[in-house]
């Protein structure tokens, strides 16, 4: 006799209505987007639409998925395409705007798993392209510009020094359009206790140097123009803070130091689109 699977659940039938604010999976929700760090079981706040889409593309595994009640119509276009095992809560309009930091919320969002990578995972891949090392940047916008290019031009990963803004700053995610949920990120790994970020990056600089990487420092005013520069060989390219550039003890430690050249009436380009042009200009030279 010929089985008959059971049809799957509804989309109704998997919505459960929360209305107060002390469910473990809203304060967890909550706790995560105003603290712009991962739960303590390793999830990251996401919200949105279109974000919710790019880690569903990117296959991670979510946690629970929370929906405005007003705009419950989306779980019928996002629910067939997430795991049946994942919570699925409806939250009343106000409560759900409570706990996302949008202004124009669109109505859902997750706590997701991302994967995670070390500093030994990235320089695995430099060869692919160069590791992009960030030292105090503190614009989440800069930060996710920096993430999508860098995804976009094949850099091997990216290293977060201590001082730069987290990459589960729901700004950042926004801004990295996915590319925080597939490129390998290296976020509080390399962090030793009492060390202040130059100090830590200054280790990251001497592994990867013992690895054979050349260190490309980025300067606004002085260096190599960056078509003259070499940057087809294993390479990590390090931008600084967005008013401070990099520390001295840092610059000290580069083997290059390469230059946009611009108009002298620009004093400076913004930290996003400068590391997007040099993550351009050595894609070029690898192809």
């Amino acid at each position: 006799m010929k089985r008959v699977s059971a049809p799957a659940p509804s989309v109704q039938h998997r919505l459960r209505r929360i209305e107060g604010r002390h469910n473990p999976l809203v304060k967890q929700l909550r706790q995560a987007f105003s603290r712009a760090e991962l739960t303590e079981s390793g999830d990251c706040a996401v919200e949105g639409l279109r974000i919710l889409e790019e880690a569903i593309r990117s296959g991670l595994r979510f946690s629970a998925v929370f929906f405005r009640e007003s705009a419950q119509d989306r779980a019928e276009r996002l629910l067939p395409q997430i795991g049946a095992q994942v919570e699925i809560l409806l939250l009343p309009d106000k409560l759900f705007d409570s706990l996302v930091p949008s202004e124009s919320p669109q109505g859902v969002a997750a706590l997701v798993r991302l994967k995670k990578f070390s500093l030994d995972d990235v320089m695995e891949r430099v060869q692919v392209g160069p590791i992009v090392v960030l030292a105090g940047l503190q614009d989440p916008g800069n930060l996710g510009t920096i993430l999508r290019s860098s995804e976009a031009f094949g850099s091997a990963g990216v290293v977060l020094g201590e001082g730069t803004v987290s990459p589960f700053n729901s700004k950042v995610v926004r801004a990295s359009a996915g590319s925080v949920f597939r490129l390998p990120i290296v976020h509080g790994q390399i962090h030793g206790h009492g060390k202040s970020a130059t100090g830590d990056l200054e280790e990251v600089s001497e592994k990867l140097r013992g690895q054979g990487v050349r260190l490309i420092a980025t300067s606004s005013h002085q260096g190599t123009a960056l078509d003259q520069a070499d940057l087809k060989g294993a390479a990590a390219i390090f931008f600084g803070n967005e008013g401070a550039g990099l520390p001295r003890e840092l610059m000290a430690k580069m083997d290059e130091v390469v230059a946009i050249p611009h108009t002298p009436q620009v004093e400076s380009l913004n930290a996003g689109v400068a590391a997007s042009i040099v993550l351009y200009e050595a894609a070029r030279q690898r192809r």
